[in-house]
């Protein structure tokens, strides 16, 4: 099946990249390693042409980044999961000691910071602890089909590691793609984002120590994408 993807991409235009594998794991829809390893979701293999042919224009650097957006919209309305399940569920993460405390914390900042930043006109959206994140500080779900957003997620082990002030400052962070969402904007780190980031007084870069950067673009179940954008290396 890989062989038959990647001849099929390759005939498409797809040019500089060396292995490519397929998963099932919903974690990443498409991305491209450092190492030139292109990863899809298997799904992928049932795409008809034009599907695939967005994937390669989004994983072509020179594009412009209008265009690159419309290729990603394009394949990240493509139903993988519909033609190649994930051969077991999602774990859910087990919740532990003190969690309410801690949620109730984050929900109140997001509620503050909101009316101190953006006037109170964030939506309210639900906010989850993840022991998963290793690498990151923080994500923000965002509704495929309406573009809406529907999960906030904080690190675990940013909240053990870090002050209180750098988790609020995740928080701010992640608000600022909400707000970019919910504006009809792009979620992504460019023009728009830099320029919220520093109206609210965070930083653009939002990342504790720079490490390398792929294309990525993040989970989707068919209904939501995962846009996972506070990549964070841990110092």
């Amino acid at each position: 099946m890989n062989d038959l993807l990647a001849h099929r991409l390759k005939l498409l235009g797809l040019r500089e990249v060396g292995t490519i594998r397929t998963h099932t794991n919903r974690t990443v829809m498409v991305s491209l390693t450092p190492r030139g390893e292109l990863r899809l979701h298997q799904g992928y293999a049932s795409a008809p042409d034009r599907v695939l042919r967005a994937i390669v224009r989004f994983l072509n650097p020179r594009l412009p980044r209008a265009m690159r957006r419309l290729a990603e919209r394009e394949f990240l309305g493509f139903p993988v999961e519909l033609y190649a399940p994930a051969d077991r569920p999602s774990r859910v993460e087990r919740a532990r000691p003190g969690d309410i405390t801690l949620l109730q914390r984050l929900t109140s900042a997001h509620e503050r910071l909101n009316h101190e930043h953006f006037g109170g006109a964030l939506s309210s959206i639900p906010i989850r602890l993840s022991g998963r994140m290793r690498t990151r500080l923080g994500e923000l779900a965002v509704d495929l089909r309406s573009g809406r957003p529907t999960e906030m997620a904080i690190s675990r082990r940013h909240i053990l590691r870090h002050p209180w002030s750098e988790v609020e400052h995740t928080v701010l962070h992640e608000m600022v793609h909400q707000w970019q969402a919910e504006t009809g904007l792009p979620v992504d780190h460019g023009h728009s984002f830099r320029r919220k980031a520093r109206e609210v007084g965070i930083k653009p870069q939002a990342r504790r120590k720079v490490g390398a950067n792929s294309a990525t673009v993040g989970r989707s179940d068919g209904r939501t994408v995962r846009v996972i954008l506070s990549e964070a290396k841990e110092p």
